[in-house]
C-alpha cells in the first residue's frame, strides 16, 4: 500500500519528534492522526498546518479504552480503518543529565513509568488495530527507540531499559504478525536538537555529541521522520523486526 493511501496514527505527535513524523506523512499525502495526551494546543496548531488530512485526538495510550474510543473516532472521521501505527509517545521524561536519578537514586516506580509508556502504549494500540489490519491483510508499525541502549552516554536507566524491552517487544510482534502482511520495526534516533524533551540538555552534550558523529551534527527530527516513513513505504515491503539506527553514525551496527 502507497502512503498516500494509508491512515497513520503517530502517538505523542503534537510536539517534538511525533509532530516531524506526522508532517513527514502528510507531506507524502497520508491521512495523519494526531495523538496527544497534555499537549493540546501544540496538536490542534498543527492540525491547522496540516489541513482537512488530518485530525487531532486526545487519548493516553495507556488506557485500553481511550485508545480504542481513539481508533473509532478516526475510523469514522477517515471512514477508513487505521493502516499504520508509530507508537511515539514519551511519557513524563526529560533528557536532563544533571538532575536525572542516579544508580543509588533510581526507583522501580521510575522504571515501571516508562515500561508502561513504551511497552503498555504500544501494545494498546497494536490490539486495537490488529483486526482491522488482519482483515486489510496489511499493516505498519514502527516503534520509535533509541540509540542509548546501544551507548549509554548518559545513564538515563527507566528511558533506556525500556526502550531496549521495546526492541524485543518488537521483534516478536514482527514474528508473530507476518503472517498476516503486518511488518513491525522500530526506528532508533540519538539526541535530537531540539526537542521539548531535549530542552533541557546543555549545549556542552549537543557539542561532544556533534563532535563524537562522523557527520558531525546532531541528528535533525525530520531525519528520524524520514526513517520512519521509510518503513511505512512499499520499498520496505520485505524487512520486519529490524531497528534502524538514525544517529548520523554514532552508534553502528
Amino acid at each position: 500500500m502507497e502512503i498516500k493511501d494509508q491512515v497513520v496514527l503517530i502517538t505523542g505527535a503534537g510536539r517534538g519528534l511525533g509532530r516531524a513524523i506526522a508532517q513527514g506523512f502528510a507531506r507524502e499525502g497520508a491521512k495523519v492522526i494526531i495523538n496527544y495526551h497534555h499537549s493540546e494546543d501544540k496538536a490542534s496548531q498543527l492540525k491547522q498546518t496540516i489541513g482537512k488530512q488530518a485530525i487531532a485526538l486526545r487519548a493516553d495510550v495507556r488506557d485500553i479504552e481511550q485508545v480504542q474510543e481513539m481508533f473509532q473516532r478516526a475510523d469514522k472521521h477517515f471512514g477508513r480503518p487505521v493502516t499504520t501505527i508509530v507508537n511515539n509517545a514519551l511519557i513524563n521524561f526529560k533528557f536532563d543529565p544533571v538532575s536525572k536519578k542516579d544508580a543509588s537514586k533510581i526507583t522501580w516506580q521510575d522504571y515501571q513509568a516508562q515500561l508502561e509508556g513504551a511497552i503498555l502504549g504500544a501494545l494498546n494500540t497494536i490490539q486495537t488495530g490488529l483486526a482491522d489490519m488482519k482483515e486489510a491483510g496489511f499493516g505498519r508499525i514502527i516503534n520509535i527507540g533509541t540509540n542509548l541502549f546501544h551507548n549509554p552516554v548518559v545513564a538515563y536507566h527507566d528511558y533506556t531499559t525500556s526502550k531496549a524491552a521495546l526492541l524485543g517487544f518488537t521483534r516478536n510482534m514482527a514474528k508473530e504478525l507476518g503472517q498476516y502482511g503486518i511488518t513491525v520495526n522500530m526506528v532508533s534516533g540519538g539526541l535530537l536538537k531540539q526537542t521539548d524533551a531535549s530542552s533541557a540538555t546543555s549545549d556542552e552534550v549537543f557539542e561532544l555529541i556533534k563532535n563524537s558523529t562522523p557527520l558531525r551534527r546532531v541528528t535533525d527530527p525530520s531525519e528520524v521522520a524520514d526513517a520512519v516513513i521509510f518503513f511505512a513505504s512499499p520499498w520496505a515491503r520485505a524487512a520486519t523486526g529490524q531497528n534502524l539506527i538514525v544517529d548520523g553514525g554514532l552508534v553502528m551496527g
